[in-house]
């Protein structure tokens, strides 16, 4: 079934006749094309790529069995499009509209039309991921990975933040990455006792530690991944902390397969940790779903009892940060196989 009929089934077991899809990333998964500022009118008999000038031309060329529209006024057309169709109850995504857009096409829409805010109903299908979106995600794995055996080889005391990542975005792009799938997290130091560290002149100094957080983008999809580094002498605690967490990832990771509720991933690393002493520093979920965005469902916490589904790849990223001295995370991206799970990232790493 196409990713359109299977969205259609979920319109009509929600009771809705037509949808408005305005987030990008739900543009792009339904359409299986790429265009800012663009979005999809769904109706059972028909389907509207609304865009404006710049994207037209490449998005005839590209879409089948969608028709393009050019819009000039884009909240006036959307409901005279509506009208056209004759839909009584539009869904729209709660999320990807401001009040203010919300309001405009409301009023335009009239009495006569429903307009209907829902949640995920999109992206609870992006969450299986489909064989050629697991070749687009295998493949900004490897440049990620070839990335970390190259950063580790490069670093050395005197080189600053910005130099680090510098390096890292000129080799995935050499490497045939789009760009990389968010900004490149570079820590050093105490720096990486923020979890997610803004990136600052900071020189590298002898025996220091690096955090590194990135990913790489290919036909949209991204990876992430996190490794830390060593340019020296470790310490004690460093050591411990280190192991702490490696082993809380394995350990959740070992616990992955389908049927099993996604809290009880995320409590097996939390759990680890915490029998160690640091608990209140393991202050993130475990991980994310990632896809065509780098924060998908299915959120991995402690929160979220749905049970883990064949098909769906997530990071498992535990950490400790312990303020003013260091933070340790480490992150792999996984896939739920039919009796477990596949590390897409490589072979665990259980050394320091």
């Amino acid at each position: 079934m196409s990713r359109l009929n299977s969205f259609r089934e979920k319109l009509k077991n929600s009771s809705l006749d037509g949808f408005l899809v305005s987030q990008e990333a739900n543009v792009s998964y339904l359409s299986r094309f790429s265009a800012h500022d663009s979005y999809l009118l769904v109706s059972k008999p028909k389907v509207y790529f609304i865009t404006d000038f710049r994207y037209l031309e490449e998005a005839r060329k590209n879409l089948k069995n969608i028709e393009v529209f050019q819009y000039k006024n884009l909240f006036k057309d959307v409901c005279a499009l509506v009208k056209e169709l004759k839909i009584k109850r539009l869904g729209f995504e709660a999320r990807g509209l401001t009040y203010a857009e919300y309001a405009k096409i409301k009023d335009g829409l009239g009495k006569k039309t429903k307009f209907l805010d829902t949640f995920n109903i999109v992206e609870s299908l992006r969450q299986i991921k489909s064989r050629d979106e697991l070749k687009k995600i295998r493949a900004a794995v490897n440049i990620a990975v070839s990335a970390f055996r190259f950063i580790k080889g490069y670093l050395r005391p005197g080189l600053t933040e910005p130099e680090i990542v510098g390096e890292l975005e000129r080799f995935i792009r050499r490497k045939g990455a789009e760009a990389a799938s968010f900004k490149i997290i570079v820590s050093s130091g105490t720096n990486s006792c923020f979890p997610h560290a803004g990136i600052t002149k900071r020189r590298l100094c002898k025996n220091d530690m690096v955090l590194v957080d990135m990913g790489a983008e290919i036909n949209g999809y991204k990876s992430d991944l996190t490794r830390v580094f060593f340019l020296g002498k470790i310490t004690t605690i460093q050591r411990k902390v280190y192991r702490i967490v490696r082993e809380a990832q394995v350990k959740a990771i070992e616990a992955i397969r389908p049927g099993v509720a996604i809290s009880v991933v995320d409590d097996i690393a939390r759990a680890h940790i915490a029998g160690f002493g640091y608990g209140s520093f393991f202050g993130h979920s475990l991980g994310h779903g990632i896809g065509l965005e780098v924060h998908e469902e299915p959120s991995i916490s402690n929160k979220n009892n749905a049970i883990i589904r064949e098909g769906m790849v997530f990071t498992v990223e535990p950490g400790v940060y312990l303020p003013g001295k260091f933070g340790i995370r480490i992150e792999d991206m996984v896939l739920v196989t039919k009796k477990g799970f596949e590390v897409l990232s490589g072979v665990l790493d259980k050394s320091i």
